[in-house]
């Protein structure tokens, strides 16, 4: 089987769950020392975004160890919050943390949903736009299950556009990250497919089109991270 980032279908989404159940007791980890700790502030922002109401219920979708759920529970007051992900190994270490049982943990395909239309008043996820082998299909999904009026919250890396500091980025991105993944986590193979997953993902304008073409309304986006990680929004309409 050749490298995750260039597999297709059923095969991509086998090896990007393998990958994720390894790293998952160390994937809080580096997520601090690869964003230099800025990702609390990114899911933060997230959370502000999807504008959820006093007591509104949230998906978050590949919820990983549950961290924007989390931070929802901690802005929004009353809030209730479901944290799906199809890989059942890494919401483990978020269950552990959830000390209170305050999330409701679900095993989900995020191109099927297993709950009702327009069920949330919010649906985020943190990088899993570039990892679904159907980008329209995850947003139908997200788009059924809101309810009129709810907004979506995307979070992600993206490819750095062409500047002086392009290079610089890729290089960090490419052999820097890697490194840190192998001397972290041990599986640096892991941690070459998640940058080479963003170099070849989708432009921040290309994927608010997305979003747009799927029937959100007011699409917008906003990047961090010298222009290597973005957060898309949109409405749905009503």
């Amino acid at each position: 089987m050749g490298p995750a980032e260039e597999l297709t279908g059923r095969a991509r989404a086998d090896a990007v769950r393998d990958i994720f159940t390894r790293i998952a007791p160390r994937y809080d980890l580096m997520n601090r020392v690869m964003t230099l700790g800025m990702d609390r502030r990114w899911r933060r922002y997230v959370v502000r975004k999807a504008k959820l109401p006093r007591g509104g219920l949230l998906l978050d979708i590949a919820t990983g160890t549950g961290d924007i759920a989390f931070e929802a529970l901690r802005q929004a007051e009353g809030a209730r919050a479901v944290g799906a992900d199809f890989t059942p190994g890494i919401m483990q270490v978020g269950r552990a943390r959830d000390m209170q049982g305050r999330i409701r943990w679900t095993a989900a395909d995020a191109l099927h949903l297993p709950f009702p239309d327009a069920t949330f008043d919010a649906v985020t996820h943190g990088f899993l736009m570039r990892n679904v082998i159907d980008i329209p299909a995850a947003l139908a999904e997200q788009m059924r299950v809101l309810k009129p009026g709810g907004w979506m919250v995307s979070l992600d890396t993206t490819p750095p556009p062409p500047n002086l500091l392009q290079p610089a980025l890729t290089f960090y991105m490419t052999r820097i990250v890697p490194l840190m993944g192998a001397l972290l986590t041990g599986h640096r193979d892991a941690y070459t497919y998640l940058p080479n997953s963003t170099l070849g993902f989708k432009s921040a304008d290309a994927l608010r089109d997305e979003i747009t073409r799927a029937g959100f309304e007011a699409a917008g986006y906003q990047r961090f991270m010298f222009n290597t990680v973005a957060v898309h929004w949109g409405r749905k309409p009503g």
